[in-house]
């Protein structure tokens, strides 16, 4: 197998480095099932083509993104907290809104990125893998960073103390549906500019590039949380870096798997089932500890 597939898978796991850290945030922090990422990830990637058409430098056209992406999360939030919604369905209905968003912002089913500079050629000018991956190394590292010195602060110290006992929060005088929505509206910014990434990896934004991605990026969680790494269990500094290697991971488990042959129209049945083994693991191991 040539080297550069699984250079290339290294640095759609970086990518999706920025999916794993959202999922994490709405299913580990506030233990909601936050559907509203299928949405808001292909609007990350709808912003983004549409931002560098028009001429927008890559990195703004990812911010933008991450903005469009935040208020999604921020809509979800709302309709949760406000209107008393199931976090489930809140999701969903955000979700299938997005779905015709996307398509109204785009005009077609697919958009090219208008552009031969992005995010992930900035450290070196030509379009090689290992630029690529440099790249994408020094922006899902940056992206670590301030993840982490932002949950250390006195505000991200109160959204976790929310997400841990809602009760407790609330007893210490913290605006809890506040806490939500603003949780959310993160979690749903870095999903999208998880998409703005892939989206300028791949060249082009499409409408269905985001049905089903909680997918992996729950199993991304789920591998970083089963790595038998001690370090990566200490302090939130080393969740958050695990749940990136479990990104890097998962994409190399679904790229060997491709190496040997699968259909690719059987991906996404292959990922449900990866992620399904990896749950099925996780039980049998607690088992064994019981």
């Amino acid at each position: 197998m040539d080297p550069g597939f699984y250079l290339s898978a290294l640095v759609q796991g970086l990518a999706f480095g920025g999916l794993g850290l959202g999922i994490y945030l709405s299913l580990r922090i506030f233990n909601i099932p936050d559907i509203t990422t299928d949405g808001s990830y292909t609007l990350g990637g709808v912003v983004t083509a549409i931002g560098m058409t028009a001429g927008w430098p890559p990195l703004a056209a990812s911010v933008m993104a991450c903005a469009a992406g935040a208020l999604a999360g921020i809509c979800s939030g709302m309709i949760h907290t406000r209107l008393r919604v199931d976090a489930l369905l809140s999701g969903i209905l955000v979700m299938t809104a997005l779905y015709s968003i996307n398509l109204m912002l785009m005009g077609r089913p697919n958009l090219p990125v208008a552009n031969d500079v992005s995010v992930l050629n900035m450290i070196g000018a030509d379009d090689s893998q290992t630029a690529a991956m440099l790249s994408a190394v020094v922006l899902i590292g940056s992206v670590l960073v301030a993840l982490l010195f932002f949950l250390r602060s006195d505000f991200g110290i109160a959204l976790r103390a929310t997400g841990n006992s809602p009760s407790m929060a609330r007893a210490s005088g913290i605006a809890v549906n506040s806490m939500k929505v603003a949780g959310l509206g993160i979690s749903n910014a870095l999903v999208a500019f998880s998409g703005s990434m892939l989206t300028q990896y791949q060249g082009f934004a499409d409408i269905n590039m985001g049905i089903g991605i909680v997918i992996g990026g729950l199993g991304a969680v789920m591998v970083g949380e089963a790595l038998p790494i001690p370090l990566l269990r200490k302090g939130i500094a080393g969740v958050l870096l695990a749940v990136v290697l479990g990104s890097i991971l998962f994409r190399f488990a679904i790229a060997t798997a491709l190496s040997l042959g699968i259909d690719p129209n059987y991906l996404r049945l292959m990922t449900a089932l990866i992620v399904l083994g990896i749950i099925t693991l996780g039980r049998i191991r607690k088992k064994q500890h019981a």
